[in-house]
């Protein structure tokens, strides 16, 4: 803890379409079944993650400062929307311990209750940052190899450390595409407070932890960030390691979290027909490739029914699929599960482990 005073009440209105799990930080999500409702999900359903106080700022007055390894730079937020190319992507931005609330009926974990909602199909629209440094001179290609970038946020307190960081491999940034976003729009309108305005860190493939809001920092590094959030927490620890005082010596010997497994929910599902039963859930990526099939089971994963996806925009979308599958009884469990590009298909169970992160057992519902 930084010892901090957290200061909540500036805060800006949230959302009333969301079911809170925290108030001070403010942590709330939308229920799957609104999610799935919209392919492209609407700002009152983004659902809020943090871990301090949400602020406002003036983006007129705004100014990230950016370091290399020899030079360091301030930028306003005017010149980064003038100067830069807008590029859009839409990617899924997904909260690591999404379905937390189901591995801790397993066994208990530590964090944020999560259901199924703390996830976000969005348009996301700003600046390549690839492009800014390339522009402010802060790389060359051959350096990049055994360099990280780091984001940070000094902007408001934080709950277990003084700013918010996160890093990734400076190669990253340089060759994928469309790579990091400076990001300022979401869905085609100016980013809201409580989704990191005026800037946030959009990293398409990976998991929320490292989309830094409220963004005012990027440096290239030799190293990793050496925040909390980067070092000490957002790893899979061993199934066996059950207590934090057992964690501590381990933080450092597991690698952060990347991206996030395949994995699928069901939103909806009930009765159409007196034989059948209609379902319809989201399916996100892992690593390994996009979704490819989603198929459904009404006696406990003996037989699968395929569903139809109706909806997947990119490799860093999700994927909105619905089916009616033939189903006689009047009240029952219905499971899920994903297929990926690479064969990879959704495990029956998440494993477990202390953070509870990470977790893509079978989607699951009654009817």
């Amino acid at each position: 803890m930084t010892g901090a005073i957290m200061d909540y009440s500036c805060e800006p209105d949230h959302s009333t379409r969301l079911v809170i799990r925290g108030k001070e930080p403010f942590n709330a999500e939308p229920t799957a079944a609104a999610l799935v409702e919209f392919p492209i999900t609407p700002e009152e359903l983004v659902y809020c993650r943090n871990h301090g106080p949400v602020r406002e700022f003036d983006p007129d007055t705004y100014t990230v400062t950016f370091k290399g390894l020899d030079k360091e730079c301030q930028v306003t937020m005017s010149t980064i929307k003038s100067l830069f190319t807008k590029v859009e992507t839409v990617a899924v931005l997904q909260c690591a311990g999404i379905r937390r609330k189901e591995m801790g009926a397993i066994k208990p974990v530590h964090g944020v209750a999560w259901a199924d909602g703390v996830v976000a199909n969005c348009r996301w629209g700003g600046a390549r940052l690839r492009d800014v440094l390339q522009h402010l001179e802060l790389i060359s290609d051959p350096n990049a190899d055994n360099l990280h970038v780091c984001f940070a946020s000094y902007a408001t307190l934080c709950q277990d450390d003084d700013y918010y960081g996160a890093s990734i491999p400076l190669a990253q940034v340089l060759d994928s595409d469309p790579g990091v976003i400076l990001a300022y729009e979401m869905n085609g309108e100016d980013l809201s407070p409580d989704h990191g305005a005026p800037l946030r860190i959009v990293v398409p493939g990976h998991l929320g932890a490292r989309w830094v809001k409220w963004a005012d920092t990027v440096i290239i590094s030799a190293s990793e960030s050496p925040n909390f959030y980067q070092q000490r927490d957002y790893k899979i620890l061993p199934p066996n390691v059950e207590s934090k005082e057992a964690a501590k010596p381990l933080w450092s010997k597991y690698p952060a979290m990347t991206a996030l497994p395949l994995n699928s929910v069901i939103g909806t599902a009930y009765k159409s027909t007196s034989d059948r039963l209609f379902v319809k859930g989201y399916a996100l990526p892992g690593p390994t490739g996009n979704v490819t099939a989603v198929e459904v089971s009404v006696d406990d994963g003996q037989t699968w029914e395929q569903t139809k996806i109706t909806y997947q925009e990119s490799k860093f979308s999700w994927t909105i699929w619905e089916g009616e599958v033939p189903c006689s009884a009047e009240t029952g469990t219905v499971y899920s599960r994903a297929t990926d590009s690479s064969g990879h298909v959704q495990p029956k169970v998440g494993q477990w482990n202390l953070r509870g992160v990470a977790f893509n057992g079978w989607g699951i519902a009654d009817w």
